[in-house]
């Protein structure tokens, strides 16, 4: 059975998209830690990242590199924090998360946007990619 990221890369789940390529996609977390807070997934479903070829590890984390600079030119914050987890959705992604304190890494405290904040911040994420 496809993930719900799979769902998402084949359009068939709405997602507030940051960037795309032909292999990898960056959207916003809907369940946020903080405002900003982007998931970058390879489009193959793959359930661990160190299953992940090299080539595709590797290009993962140049992708998500790219889209936390642009994550970090956009959100106020100290810094964007990485997190490889995987937990909760069996598809490889990479979460990015505007840090001001600790406590926004813990996935304990959660931010709450409406659609529209959702759709303004993944507008001012992607104009500074």
């Amino acid at each position: 059975m496809a993930s719900i990221f799979t769902k998402i890369v084949n359009g068939e789940i709405p997602c507030y998209k940051i960037a795309e390529t032909e292999d990898f996609l960056a959207f916003l977390d809907v369940n946020p830690n903080s405002k900003g807070h982007t998931l970058c997934i390879p489009k193959k479903e793959v359930d661990k990242i160190f299953d992940l070829d090299e080539a595709t590890y590797n290009g993962l984390m140049s992708f998500s590199r790219k889209v936390a600079i642009a994550v970090e030119k956009t959100i106020p914050c100290k810094r964007v924090g990485v997190s490889v987890i995987g937990l909760e959705v069996p598809h490889v992604h990479v979460h990015l998360i505007p840090l001001n304190t600790m406590e926004d890494a813990r996935f304990i405290k959660k931010e709450s946007m409406t659609k529209e904040a959702f759709e303004a911040t993944a507008e001012a994420i992607r104009a500074n990619l």
